[in-house]
């Protein structure tokens, strides 16, 4: 009896430390609050990885790095968060990015994933765009990591071109470069109002 208990309690502790493995590798969608959403498997079974943009839970990306969720993103993204950053970094504020690049094949994980979480299409869709109108694709969006970097980025992001584009996604950013003279478009309450969207 002692034995058989013994089995099931090393079995149980390797399921359990395979499981938090996989959940501390894999990025997550986000959700209403900013908290965390569908787990999605990085490098497994075909899933999409490093290579498709996917960007492993609790690891964000300094700007500086080189995985193609960065060296992907259109250069003047890139470059305007690189100068945004600096300024941050003065003011004791850390910038980096929690998914930037992202190929088809990952968007459409994404996709599938919070069709999953939300039970339809319509309320994926306020969070998730297709991978033929997700700016993320085209290298024309980043989320940023982190409530300070946020909150540094709505109050001086326009200075750099940067603007947040949907106000239920605090951490969706993009490059505006008629924000340097003037400020940032209106928000869309979600993507479901942007035209971009619609295609």
């Amino acid at each position: 009896m002692f034995t058989v208990r013994r089995r099931r309690a090393t079995a149980l502790a390797i399921f359990s430390a395979a499981l938090l493995a996989a959940c501390s590798a894999a990025p997550v969608l986000p959700r209403p609050g900013g908290g965390s959403g569908v787990a999605v498997a990085v490098g497994s079974g075909g899933q999409p990885d490093a290579g498709d943009g996917a960007i492993p839970l609790g690891r964000p990306l300094s700007l500086d790095s080189e995985e193609p969720a960065i060296t992907r993103l259109r250069p003047e993204l890139r470059n305007a968060l690189r100068e945004a950053a600096l300024q941050a970094g003065s003011d004791g504020v850390s910038v980096a990015v929690s998914s930037g690049w992202r190929s088809r094949k990952l968007q459409s994980q994404l996709l599938a994933d919070a069709t999953r979480k939300y039970h339809s299409q319509e309320e994926a869709a306020r969070w998730v765009a297709t991978p033929e109108t997700s700016p993320h694709v085209n290298g024309d969006a980043v989320d940023i990591a982190g409530e300070d970097a946020m909150s540094w980025l709505s109050q001086n992001g326009a200075r750099f071109g940067l603007c947040q584009i949907y106000s239920n996604e605090r951490w969706h950013y993009e490059y505006r470069a008629s924000a340097l003279s003037g400020s940032c478009p209106l928000m869309y309450q979600d993507p479901t109002e942007d035209p971009r969207m619609k295609r």
